[in-house]
């Protein structure tokens, strides 16, 4: 069986070491010439740090990120409102990271390229479409158009099954969903960057402070580093009009302003801000829940299937989780006819109540953080990741 995978993002790659764990041969697209550590940090969380420690890269992951050990609510005061242990701390067998992305997307690139060969990623690259009919079996593939970026040519390549793993604005998708419309804006305007900082708290902290329309996250990721996120409504919810890329440069004079009188006394946030090399702007978007992903042998994967705010840190080990479930599905003895639509059945509902838990988790905190042990429970079990359930699962490796 051959499977291609458009996009070497986390979710494509992952996908592609687990099919190469099960004895399925797999081929990576990438629209960009060059794979860059790009982009900010991000929190991988237990369940998926379990996938990828079974895929052999649990030390990979200790030596770049920092395992976070508590979640801290606060005031602009820096008065602590609520707090709660995470990882291993929660009592989970596994730890909750935060990583850089681009960090994490590198020592993924290289597993795949160890382990696949070195042309298992072709760069440069990049999925237009597709020609398969869902009703034709186990007789034909899925014939995959694929534009050189370098020459402009399009050609053909074919696949027993096509994974879209392009992310946000994934040409699979809208192929299998034409009439979809725009993406959901929240209202929010954020604001990333990373800047080197020292410690706060514990070190292993993350926290979560809020004043009024604004909101700020931050977390160590390793060398020194302090990765922030700024949140700030500048509008009411709808549809996005405009540009939803998630590199677009931001500019300090626009963010700072919210944040100037903030002082927290164990992390000066305006410093923080002004020390960052780079800021990224973005809307904080999502889409309804799709009442199908794919078709036949031709299915979608991470921020293609189910793009989700990022309130619950839970995008990438979603798209980790989606990885390693479809290479299960995939490797069954009938995985080619009907793993797909299995893997779909496993994830679809499961992951759109991500989606919706994250919009509630985004509505609840904003009336008032008193609640928020009673949120971040009600989010756990609405996501599948209580302590004891992903403890006690069996491995999705299949023996």
């Amino acid at each position: 069986m051959t499977v291609l995978i458009a996009g070497a993002g986390i979710g494509g790659l992952t996908a592609a070491l687990s099919l190469h764990a099960a004895g399925i041969e797999a081929t990576v697209v990438e629209s960009a010439r060059e794979i860059r550590p790009l982009g900010v940090g991000i929190n991988l969380l237990p369940h998926a740090v379990r996938e990828l420690t079974e895929l052999g890269l649990g030390d990979g992951l200790a030596d770049l990120g920092v395992a976070t050990a508590e979640n801290v609510y606060a005031d602009r005061h820096g008065r602590r409102v609520f707090s709660e242990p995470r990882g291993m701390a929660q009592g989970y067998r596994w730890p909750q990271y935060s990583i850089h992305r681009g960090e994490l997307q590198l020592l993924l690139l290289a597993a795949v390229r160890e382990r696949l060969g070195p042309g298992a990623v072709r760069t440069g690259a990049r999925v237009t479409g597709f020609a398969h009919d869902p009703e034709e079996g186990e007789r034909d593939g899925v014939r995959v158009r694929v534009l050189d970026r370098a020459t402009g040519t399009v050609g053909e390549q074919d696949a027993e099954v096509l994974v879209g793993a392009d992310g946000l604005h994934s040409a699979i998708r809208a192929q299998l969903h034409p009439n979809e419309g725009p993406l959901l804006w929240s209202g929010i305007r954020m604001w990333r960057g990373t800047a080197k900082a020292a410690p706060f708290l514990t070190g292993r902290s993350m926290a979560i402070v809020s004043d009024g329309d604004a909101e700020m996250v931050a977390y160590p990721i390793g060398r020194d580093r302090i990765n922030w996120v700024c949140l700030v409504r500048v509008a009411e919810p709808g549809p996005l009009t405009g540009d939803a890329g998630w590199n677009r440069a931001g500019r300090l004079a626009d963010v700072l302003p919210y944040y100037a009188h903030w002082a927290l006394g164990w992390l000066d946030v305006p410093a923080l801000l002004v020390g960052g090399d780079e800021i990224l702007e973005y809307p904080m978007v999502d889409r309804d829940p799709l009442p199908s992903w794919g078709s036949g042998r031709v299915t979608l994967l991470g921020d293609a299937a189910h793009p989700m705010y990022p309130v619950g840190a839970n995008g990438a080990s979603q798209a980790i989780v989606d990885a390693r479930v479809l290479a299960y599905e995939l490797s069954a003895h009938d995985g080619l006819r009907t793993g797909p639509a299995r893997y779909e059945a496993a994830r679809r509902e499961a992951t759109a109540a991500v989606v919706r838990a994250n919009r509630a988790m985004h509505r609840d905190g904003g009336r008032g953080l008193r609640e928020l042990a009673r949120i971040t429970d009600t989010y756990r079990r609405a996501t599948g990741s209580e302590v004891a359930a992903l403890n006690a699962r069996p491995s999705l490796t299949r023996r």
